[in-house]
C-alpha cells in the first residue's frame, strides 16, 4: 500500500477512486486518492487485491478509501469514481442484482452512514487518471510477487 502524502487531521475531504481488473476476472487492484479542501493530497492508496472482477476491485477501492477517510478524522466526503455501475447503485439509481457485489455495497452504505455528509459523483476516465494509476500499480506489486 502506498501512503506517500501528510498526515493530519481533516474535516472535509474528496477521494477519487477506481479498481482495475486485467481479465474480467483477473488479476486486480485498486487505487485512490484523498484531497483535502486546498486539492492538496492526504493519502494514496493502491493495492493488490487478488483476482475480482473489475465491479469488484470498484467496490474495493470505494471501501478502502472510505476506511482511510475514517482514520484521517473526516467528517464530509466528496468521492469521484469512474465506475457508472456503483456510482448510480450508490444513489439508489440501478439494482444491486450481483450477489458477490450486494455484500460490498452493503459495506460502503454501513461505512457512509457513519460520516456526517456523503455524496458520490461519476466522473470520466481522464479526469480520474491517478486513482487509475495507482490500482494498476496494485496489480503490479501483485504480480512482482508472483513471479
Amino acid at each position: 500500500m502506498t501512503d506517500n502524502c501528510s498526515r493530519k487531521s481533516y474535516k472535509k475531504i474528496t477521494i477519487y477512486t477506481d479498481g482495475a481488473s486485467r481479465g474480467n476476472p483477473g488479476y486486480a487492484g485498486i487505487g485512490a486518492v484523498i484531497l483535502d479542501t486546498n486539492g492538496s493530497c492526504i493519502k494514496e492508496l493502491s493495492e493488490w487485491i487478488g483476482i475480482a472482477t473489475n465491479n469488484e476491485a470498484e467496490y474495493l477501492a470505494l471501501l478502502k478509501a472510505l476506511e482511510a477517510a475514517k482514520e484521517l478524522g473526516a467528517r464530509r466526503i466528496s468521492v469521484y469514481a469512474d465506475s457508472e455501475l456503483v456510482v448510480k447503485q450508490l444513489k439508489g439509481e440501478y439494482a444491486v442484482k450481483s450477489p458477490k457485489l450486494r455484500p460490498l455495497f452493503m459495506e460502503v452504505q454501513r461505512l457512509k452512514d457513519e460520516f456526517d455528509g456523503f455524496t458520490i459523483g461519476h466522473i470520466r476516465r481522464e479526469k480520474n487518471a491517478r486513482a487509475d494509476m495507482l490500482a494498476n500499480m496494485g496489480i503490479d506489486s501483485g504480480l512482482d510477487k508472483q513471479d
